[in-house]
């Protein structure tokens, strides 16, 4: 009797590292000369998953997203994971700007990687969508194995996470 091996496709921040990055680039943000006298805010929306940068200009605004992503990536946050809305120009010149951070993989996106494993044609693999996340069966393990190098490989426009290999 073959049992059939499989593992998880997935995508994701972890949230509390990113709530410990923007609280360390507001630290930042308050302790930094450039940033004296200003009014440059950096909010987390759990919620939303999303990020709000404010700022007095364009220029601050940039400043900002720089120190926030530098934050980001050391705390081992998927920068690929990060979607960010072009700035906005405000009254009185106040710049805005939002990042959302991508949870799960949309739809366009698993189709891209369904239709690239199967043209792999690999013997008794099977993918299917379960949501915002994909699951892979095979009976074999080296063949998984082999799915996991190849999805490495390409770019999908997000950080690919591999879990609950069984």
């Amino acid at each position: 009797m073959a049992q059939n091996q499989s593992f998880d496709i997935s995508t994701g921040v972890d949230l509390q590292e990113v709530d410990n990055a923007v609280n360390q680039a507001r630290k930042e943000i308050d302790q930094r000369y450039d940033f004296r006298g200003t009014n440059c805010t950096v909010e987390l929306d759990r919620a939303a998953g999303l990020v709000a940068l404010d700022a007095d200009d364009e220029y601050r605004l940039r400043a900002v997203y720089e120190v926030l992503v530098s934050k980001l990536a050391k705390r081992g946050v998927p920068l690929k994971n990060l979607d960010p809305s072009d700035p906005e120009t405000g009254s009185l010149g106040r710049a805005r700007q939002q990042v959302v951070l991508r949870q799960g993989i949309d739809s366009d996106t698993a189709k891209r990687i369904v239709k690239d494993v199967k043209e792999l044609k690999l013997k008794k693999l099977q993918v299917q969508i379960q949501g915002d996340e994909l699951r892979v069966t095979s009976p074999d393990r080296d063949t998984l194995q082999e799915v996991i190098a190849f999805l490495r490989k390409g770019d999908y426009g997000v950080e690919l996470q591999f879990g609950n290999y069984r």
